[in-house]
């Protein structure tokens, strides 16, 4: 059998590199030699892309890597691979302009850049078979405001909130304060639209650290999402699997090592647990799931998405906090744990998200891109 040449892509210029680079490890070492030819591709903090067979250590260990040829994934569907570039290949023992053809990417670039939309959309001009979600769906599950909207369309309950432009509130601080205060209360939690991992969201108790939480937050993106705080909340978090037609795993829950899972309790202190699966009432599990897949639907997702709710202990009322495209993927991971609880493994998981992505592309190749006028008005 011939091997598929998958390409996994990781690193990138995120705030989030450094976990890409873990996730992207984890599933270089599952993935089954037997059925697929690995071809790591990491992308430095500056936006070189590389291909070696160790380019994970390498970003990892920051070593100099300005002998190593330099490649590009072009956008030309003719082509289908990666390029070294000429400037570069010289460098190198392998002819100039070599490509190396793929059949499927795996991109695990967590963040802007990566799990934004940007990236889907070279790998759609490449025509590449690519595992996740797509341009929208990649846009607007990173937005976190353009995706409350589309989830309050569609019935989907998500924490009061409110947004505005750190451009504007640099001008008028006290004015978007007192709106937040308003229409919220404390505590309030203060996040960049645009982020993930938890990266530049803080919890405001008060008025003096709103503002601060607000300045923090705009140093990562242009929008600023104030979100009321959900009282006694447990955090739990689903997996969603398929294109069309997807499914959801059973739910489990983080218990945070701090006062909320932020970016020192997800990686760092390694203190937070999770329980899987949750206990919870067969009913409430039910809803997590059905709420999942249809917020899977809602924002046009495909391949796999995790979905993060807060429950609030007492009263089991749901909130659906975000939604993540291109979520944390090393074994011991939340989404791949909560896929082997609900009876998949990881390599399994792997399998099946790489067969997702050549369906996708396979559906999408049968649609028509020309069209043929009555008559050639534009030779005119």
């Amino acid at each position: 059998m011939t091997k598929l040449r998958v390409g996994v892509v990781f690193g990138g210029r995120s705030a989030e590199h450094e976990v890409s680079l873990v996730s992207a490890a984890s599933v270089i070492n599952a993935l089954d030699k037997n059925k697929y030819e690995v071809v790591p591709i990491g992308i430095t903090h500056e936006g070189r892309w590389l291909s070696s067979t160790n380019a994970v250590q390498l970003l990892k260990e920051h070593r100099s890597i300005e002998q190593l040829p330099e490649h590009l994934l072009v956008p030309d569907p003719r082509k289908q691979a990666l390029v070294e570039l000429g400037s570069t290949a010289r460098n190198s023992s392998t002819p100039e302009g070599t490509s190396q053809p793929l059949d499927a990417i795996f991109p695990l670039i967590h963040g802007t850049y990566g799990e934004d939309g940007t990236i889907q959309g070279l790998f759609e001009l490449a025509d590449i078979p690519y595992v996740g979600a797509g341009v929208l769906g990649s846009a607007v599950g990173m937005d976190k405001v353009i995706q409350k909207e589309l989830l309050r369309q569609a019935k989907i309950p998500t924490a009061p909130s409110v947004w505005f432009l750190f451009s504007d509130f640099a001008r008028e601080s006290k004015k978007f304060v007192l709106q937040c205060e308003s229409k919220l209360r404390y505590p309030m939690f203060v996040k960049p639209s645009n982020s993930g991992s938890s990266i530049g969201i803080s919890k405001a108790h008060n008025r003096k650290e709103l503002v601060a939480s607000i300045t923090l937050a705009g140093q990562y993106d242009r929008k600023v999402l104030v979100e009321q705080g959900v009282k006694n909340a447990r955090e739990i978090e689903v997996s969603v699997l398929g294109n069309d037609t997807a499914e959801a795993s059973v739910p489990g829950e983080i218990i945070p090592s701090n006062e909320f899972y932020d970016y020192d309790a997800k990686y760092v202190d390694g203190k937070s647990a999770s329980v899987i699966p949750a206990k919870l009432p067969k009913p409430v599990v039910k809803k997590l799931q059905a709420m999942a897949v249809d917020a899977f639907r809602a924002l046009d997702c495909f391949g796999m998405a995790r979905v993060d709710f807060l429950v609030e202990k007492k009263t089991n009322r749901m909130f659906l906090n975000e939604i993540n495209t291109v979520p944390g993927f090393t074994s011991i991971s939340m989404y791949p744990k909560l896929w082997e609880a609900s009876g998949l493994s990881y390599p399994q998981l792997l399998d099946k998200l790489i067969e997702l992505a050549l369906k996708r592309h396979a559906e999408k190749k049968t649609l028509k891109t020309t069209y043929q006028p009555k008559e050639d008005w534009y030779k005119q």
